[in-house]
């Protein structure tokens, strides 16, 4: 199996792994007085000083979760209610490109918890328009932001610095998602608020994900500068600054940390190498399938990102066929796989909604190579052929 779908999971790293099966032989609940009990705390504050160092911040704002979407909702969520418990103000800004796990949380605050939201325009690379961030977070009424730290699809790193300072400036606090990025780009969540001045507002909280660097799926972590008010949503135990409740997974936390802390060590030459097969992927596509348009060449992107849209074929179609021959790839988020609607985040950057039925994204990891760049070269023309012959669906599109 060719396997580019790295950014929807990455493979799990075998010293990962072993960690984790290393972990599970101490018996005990962390939260327990006893030696055993003990003995499980110790395996789990020492994951989370090795997590926290690979992030650059303090232990304590390191708050596990179960994974991405936990912590995205916890963030956007936590904040909200805290900063409209205190203010009042009811707006959460966000943009029209973010991942599902904030597109779907601000639409159930906008329904069932007064909150209104504020979309803010994407430009045909999917960058963020800085200048009606700053707007929208200055207004008087923003009571929280949340900015993806780089596109999960297309894979476009965003202004994240520029973006925090605009909240900071206005008072609002601002959670990051960098659940795609934490691995693949250098991130600092300490050097980001010091950047952006940081301080009663701006960047104040940061998700990141376990399985999208060689950690175990289920296992997520929420970063919680000292300051930030956070309403939590599970209780029952007062763990972890009573921000989140329950039972934690010391086996998860430590394996998390060992991948994270490889990820980063190896972060300047693996960012080098999957440019390098990523450049290499894009100029054959270019000769290969001259009509794929290819998205976002222009601006920064995370090294392993290659979005494309192939007209008169459907994503889905494409998606088959490659795997039939062996080669994983997506239409977008894996967290819409199994929907029909077009891609969200292609339809926010302009490109239609044809488009946003006919994209497929690459995406290259720790164990790509180039003998994986080469089968797809060799498999896409021909699928793509067979594709367009099919045509595009009838459905109409809503």
């Amino acid at each position: 199996m060719v396997y580019l779908d790295h950014a929807a999971t990455t493979p799990l790293r075998p010293e990962a792994r072993e960690a984790w099966l290393a972990a599970t032989g101490t018996v005990g609940n962390a939260s327990s007085i006893h030696g055993a009990g003990q003995a499980a705390r110790r395996l789990l504050e020492d994951a989370r000083e090795r997590l926290a160092a690979a992030l650059d911040c303090d232990p304590i704002e390191v708050v596990f979760t179960s994974g991405g979407t936990e912590s995205v909702n916890l963030g956007i969520t936590g904040l909200y209610r805290a900063r409209r418990e205190s203010t009042g103000r009811t707006s959460i800004v966000t943009s029209t490109a973010e991942h599902h796990s904030t597109v779907d949380t601000v639409a159930w605050l906008h329904a069932h918890d007064v909150a209104d939201v504020e979309w803010v325009p994407v430009d045909r690379n999917a960058l963020l328009d800085l200048d009606a961030w700053a707007s929208a977070v200055g207004s008087g009424d923003a009571a929280a932001a949340s900015l993806l730290a780089a596109n999960n699809e297309i894979g476009t790193v965003q202004p994240v610095v520029e973006a925090a300072r605009a909240c900071a400036r206005s008072g609002v606090p601002m959670h990051l998602d960098a659940v795609g990025a934490f691995g693949h780009v250098p991130m600092s969540f300490r050097a980001l608020r010091v950047a952006s001045g940081s301080a009663g507002g701006g960047l104040v909280a940061l998700s990141v994900a376990a399985h999208k660097l060689g950690g175990p799926t289920g296992v997520g972590a929420l970063v919680v500068a000292r300051e930030a008010k956070i309403e939590p949503l599970v209780h029952g135990g007062g763990q972890q600054r009573g921000l989140r409740a329950g039972t934690q997974d010391p086996a998860g936390a430590v394996a998390f940390a060992v991948a994270a802390e490889l990820a980063v060590a190896e972060l300047d030459a693996e960012i080098a190498r999957l440019r390098a097969l990523r450049d290499r992927l894009e100029a054959g596509l270019r000769v290969a399938v001259p009509e794929a348009r290819l998205s976002a060449v222009d601006a920064e992107r995370l090294p392993g990102h290659v979005h494309l849209v192939l007209p008169g074929a459907q994503g889905d179609s494409l998606l088959l066929l490659l795997d039939s021959a062996g080669i994983a790839v997506s239409t977008g988020s894996a967290c819409q796989a199994g929907t029909p609607e077009p891609s969200h985040v292609v339809l926010a950057m302009g490109l239609g909604d044809t488009a946003a039925r006919s994209a497929l994204r690459l995406t290259l990891g720790r164990t790509s190579t180039d003998e994986d760049v080469d089968a797809v070269l060799a498999a896409l023309p021909g699928a793509y052929e067979r594709a367009r012959r099919a045509g595009m669906s009838s459905r109409e599109v809503r």
